[in-house]
């Protein structure tokens, strides 16, 4: 399939290939709809395999964020930006390179950290646009995401409970977690100081797997048995296409919710969870606390950390809503979300088309 052809089925807007030969950066950056606003995603540096592996990404990825913003309520559209190269290898120079790439966008285009980058990345990439957030607290930005991010899980585990048990307390519940970094660490502190069971953890890291193990207190097992784990809840929180053909028929769990983007390889996996009675907390719904993080670095008066938790809480109450839905018109959870959150879009489509002070 050719590009366009892939931009046309996705629904892409703009697909921008960068390249500085000076740095050695090359990176892609997809927007796919500006519907509510100026695109914004994160910037993923990965060793991608081939440049087709990195677009399939960045398009999946942009994409994605059409749909994470929109039901979060923010005024952005979606748009990623992924660079292919090793992050152990990335320089200052690389990230100013960046930072002009995304201002020849003028305004099109935000972005931020993401798997492989930092916020003091992006303290660099700054000092050449404006158009970036995710910055470190003391150079004005909303710090750490992963901790938004971690606490909007939790809060949507807490709806899952409350949608497969009848109630939220995670008193006896048993949680595997896949990924220890920037969300799933904090998330094993909610958990536990929740009264879950973190009954074991995983990843590809292993230096920092056995630390988290021992910090917490909980098994440690290698990345491939993580799925084969008795659990209540799985929770992803690394990579994305975790929930495939190899792994679906060896889950354990009655509930998938995790931070994870593109958790199901496909979307037919989607019903296939419904029809194991596993409930799916869809990824854009229940990962969305980061988002909404960087976004509040937007508003006028600057970034506020009370507010973002306060906006992160209403996790808890789309994912219900999601699931009643879901309910109502005999849909799997992803497909509910998906339906619900285009509504939006198109509702936001027709409000914009009216003219209002030059705009």
């Amino acid at each position: 399939m050719d590009l366009f052809e892939m931009m046309k089925q996705s629904g892409h807007e703009q697909v921008i290939f960068n390249l500085d030969r000076k740095t050695g950066l090359r990176a892609i950056i997809a927007i796919h709809d500006t519907t509510l606003g100026p695109a914004c995603g994160g910037c993923r540096m990965w060793g991608y395999e081939s440049e087709a592996d990195a677009l399939n990404d960045v398009l999946r990825l942009s994409r994605g964020m059409t749909f994470k913003s929109a039901a979060a309520g923010i005024m952005f559209g979606g748009g990623k930006t992924v660079i292919i190269g090793d992050p152990q290898k990335k320089t200052p120079e690389m990230f100013y390179a960046l930072g002009r790439f995304v201002e020849t966008l003028h305004g099109r285009f935000y972005t931020g950290t993401d798997v492989g980058t930092s916020g003091d990345d992006f303290v660099e990439a700054a000092k050449i646009a404006r158009r970036f957030s995710g910055l470190p607290v003391e150079f004005g930005g909303c710090g750490n995401t992963g901790l938004f991010t971690a606490f909007g899980v939790f809060k949507g585990i807490q709806a899952c409970l409350k949608e497969c048990f009848g109630d939220e307390s995670f008193t006896g519940r048993k949680v595997a977690i896949q990924g220890v970094g920037k969300t799933g660490e904090p998330l094993i502190q909610y958990l536990q100081e929740a009264g879950a069971e973190v009954v074991a953890l995983t990843d590809a890291d292993r230096p920092k797997m056995l630390a988290a193990a021992e910090k917490y207190q909980v098994a440690a097992v290698e990345p491939d048995a993580i799925y084969d784990v008795e659990c209540d809840i799985f929770s992803p929180n690394a990579l994305g296409a975790v929930i495939n053909d190899r792994t679906i028929n060896r889950l354990r769990c009655r509930i998938i919710a995790g931070a994870a983007n593109n958790v199901l390889a496909e979307p037919r996996f989607d019903v296939m969870l419904r029809d194991k009675n596993i409930l799916y907390a869809p990824d854009f719904i229940i990962n969305a606390g980061g988002v909404i993080g960087v976004s509040d670095e937007f508003e006028q008066d600057g970034f506020n950390e009370e507010r973002t938790f306060k906006k992160t809480e209403k996790i808890y109450d789309r994912l219900l809503r999601v699931f009643s839905y879901a309910t109502e018109k005999g849909l799997p959870t992803q497909d509910a979300a998906e339906q619900l959150t285009q509504q939006l879009i198109e509702s936001m489509a027709e409000i914009n088309r009216k003219w209002v002070d030059g705009k």
